[in-house]
């Protein structure tokens, strides 16, 4: 009778060490979301919500009136251009895409910082361009701070040689091409990031 006691409890003991050890496999093998990052990201979606808006705004013309503009040369030849296939999105590496996210920011800080001043000179609204900055600066910073958190290198962007305006229409043509530009920058940025949470596995709001 003893032995057959001794017997069940080390049956039920063995079963629980094997409960135990499934249940560690299954949390240990379950990826686990960096939740700062996850915050991270989640901050700068609206960030890059409304550079979308802004970059609207940065011309103020119609649809017909911008239709005559656009036809004008670009010039601008500092201005990021992004071209990046669906392929790209697939096999995105964290450390690349937070890193190529940070230059375009700062870039495109930089080209309003810039629009911003030649608009002052030639006495046109800037307010747009002021705005558009400020949402640049806190996407470069959430940025920034994503890139310590991965113990990765913060890029520093190139000095772009931007030209001397001395006409509202010139103005008015860079802000266009900027615009234009701030909006594929904005739509590029948008699926970067999507594609980081996911790849995160960061919780669906």
């Amino acid at each position: 009778m003893a032995d057959d006691s001794v017997i069940h409890d080390s049956t039920h003991c063995l079963l629980h060490l094997l409960l135990l050890t499934e249940l560690f496999v299954h949390s240990s093998s379950r990826p686990v979301h960096n939740v700062s990052l996850c915050n991270m990201f989640g901050s700068m979606i609206p960030q890059v919500d409304m550079l979308t808006n802004l970059s609207k705004k940065l011309h103020d013309l119609t649809d017909d009136e911008l239709i005559n503009v656009v036809a004008v040369e670009n010039r601008l030849s500092s201005l990021p251009h992004i071209q990046h296939t669906a392929a790209h999105f697939s096999s995105l590496k964290m450390n690349e895409s937070l890193s190529q996210l940070y230059l375009y920011a700062q870039s495109f800080k930089l080209h309003v910082d810039w629009l911003k001043t030649a608009k002052e000179n030639v006495s046109l609204s800037s307010q747009s361009a002021e705005d558009a900055s400020t949402h640049l600066l806190q996407l470069s910073n959430l940025i920034n701070a994503s890139l310590h958190q991965i113990n990765a290198e913060v890029p520093q962007p190139p000095s772009p040689s931007l030209p001397v305006v001395s006409t509202a229409f010139d103005v008015l043509k860079f802000s266009v091409e900027i615009s234009e530009q701030l909006k594929v920058f904005c739509n590029w940025s948008k699926r970067v990031l999507r594609s980081l949470q996911r790849v995160s596995r960061c919780p669906k709001h």
